[in-house]
């Protein structure tokens, strides 16, 4: 009898010894989660610069799909550095397989000259990362090289169209606004001459887009909002049904004015929690009204987490394209100058034989 009973005195021993594992690994997944959702964000160009490489390379030679993401990298962070310059702050660059890649503005340029400025960064150092491979074709001799450099001149220079949004079009608000319609004349050349689809639909989308800045959309107004959210002291009279989510929406007091730095804003009061906050808008807009929503809490630190919407209207300000006469001069020469010297680049290497191959 005695060895029964000690095989179930051991079952038992396993059993509790599974479930202290099982209980183990649930809390050491829910310590690790928050890690590995803070690598997922923090990686995101990591791993969408290696997707671009693994798509590329189905293509072309591994080397050259590694030197192609890198030269659109370059490119981009032209961008990242130009808007920092410019005090916006900016996402980190997201690669998308065969379509580029691309960063976000988290605030819209004050004017024209600013939009022209970060929109010149991305070609001048992404064509400075192409004479880069250019120099080591030629010390080198490896017809990869010349493949980057050829490429990152073309890229550089197809992005200097005047078409929206394309870096060209936007360095020309700055310029003059009349090189768009070189944009709108050139685009069916370009897709005839290249066959390429997507320029087609980035041509399409540069015309609506002129249409509705210029036939539609003109004196007309806008529906704009803004969203931020607030935690505030919870009062602990405060009734059960106070917080009620949805139900609890109501317009708030405000004022709409422009800070010292030149930055929008509107400062709000929520007179039953006495909180004042403020709203930052991301460019000048009619503001109609505030509105107090989403009211959650209170938590176990006793605090209200509440998200406060300012709605209002947005205009085309004719002010936004008015550029100083040397701001113009400048980025004018800029501009032809870069076109001018990728064209012949790309001629150059063209005249030598070192085509990439296609």
């Amino acid at each position: 009898m005695a060895e029964p009973e000690q095989h179930s005195a051991a079952k038992k021993k396993r059993g509790s010894g599974s479930w202290a594992a099982a209980t183990g690994l649930l809390l050491l997944l829910g310590k690790i989660k928050p890690f590995l959702l803070f690598l997922f964000k923090a990686g995101k160009p990591l791993w969408t610069m290696a997707l671009s490489i693994g798509a590329y390379a189905l293509i072309f030679p591994w080397t050259f799909a590694v030197g192609f993401v890198l030269l659109l990298l370059v490119h981009e962070l032209g961008h990242v550095w130009a808007a920092r310059r410019a005090g916006l702050p900016v996402s980190a660059p997201m690669f998308i397989p065969f379509l580029g890649a691309l960063i976000l503005l988290k605030r819209n340029p004050k004017d024209a000259a600013t939009e022209a400025y970060i929109g010149i960064g991305g070609p001048m150092l992404g064509s400075a990362g192409a004479f880069v491979c250019y120099a080591i074709g030629l010390w080198s001799g490896q017809p990869v090289w010349h493949a980057l450099a050829y490429s990152g001149f073309f890229l550089n220079l197809i992005n200097l169209l005047p078409i929206h949004p394309l870096d060209g079009g936007r360095i020309v608000t700055a310029v003059s606004r009349w090189l768009w319609l070189v944009g709108v004349a050139a685009g069916p050349i370009i897709i005839w001459h290249y066959g390429n689809f997507l320029f087609f639909f980035i041509w399409l989308l540069f015309l609506w887009e002129m249409y509705k800045k210029f036939i539609r959309d003109r004196r007309k107004s806008r529906n704009y909002a803004v969203e931020g959210e607030y935690r505030t002291e919870a009062d602990p009279l405060l009734p059960s049904w106070f917080a009620a989510g949805e139900a609890h929406t109501r317009e708030l007091p405000f004022t709409a004015y422009c800070r010292l730095d030149g930055e929008h804003a509107v400062e709000f009061h929520w007179e039953a929690m006495s909180f004042k906050g403020e709203l930052t808008l991301p460019q000048p807009c009619m503001i109609d009204r505030v509105v107090l929503r989403k009211v959650r809490g209170p938590d176990e630190a006793g605090k209200l987490t509440f998200a406060v919407r300012a709605e209002g209207r947005l205009f085309e300000s004719e002010h936004y394209y008015e550029v100083p006469a040397g701001v113009r001069v400048r980025m004018g020469l800029m501009y032809g100058g870069l076109i001018g010297v990728l064209s012949y680049m790309i001629w150059q290497i063209e005249k030598a034989g070192l085509i990439p191959p296609a």
